[in-house]
């Protein structure tokens, strides 16, 4: 579901409405059980992921706020063209923090 390597964490699965509870916790063990120091800067990469829904702005944001409480930066690379079109819809393209 999530892989951690290097400060990296990657996103295997559909971020999609069935998925987001497992996600949200998958994530937030990986940013805080990889015990980084505070200031580091983490990559999401969601090269892999080619189903989206809305529930996955949902879970983004709720990664960074996890991150910015541990003092972490967390930004997205590959993110699906309709994860952009989303958040333009909903008016949070600026919280997406894109690499």
């Amino acid at each position: 579901m999530i892989e951690s390597l290097d400060g990296t964490l990657r996103v295997t699965a559909p971020m999609i409405i069935a998925n987001a509870r497992a996600l949200l916790e998958a994530g937030r063990r990986s940013l805080t059980s990889s015990s980084p120091p505070a200031g580091t800067a983490m990559l999401l990469d969601l090269a892999v992921v080619n189903d989206v829904d809305s529930s996955a702005l949902s879970v983004v944001l709720a990664w960074l706020r996890t991150a910015g409480v541990r003092g972490l930066t967390l930004r997205l690379a590959n993110p699906p063209a309709n994860l952009i079109s989303l958040a333009a819809l909903y008016g949070v393209s600026e919280l997406l923090p894109l690499a």
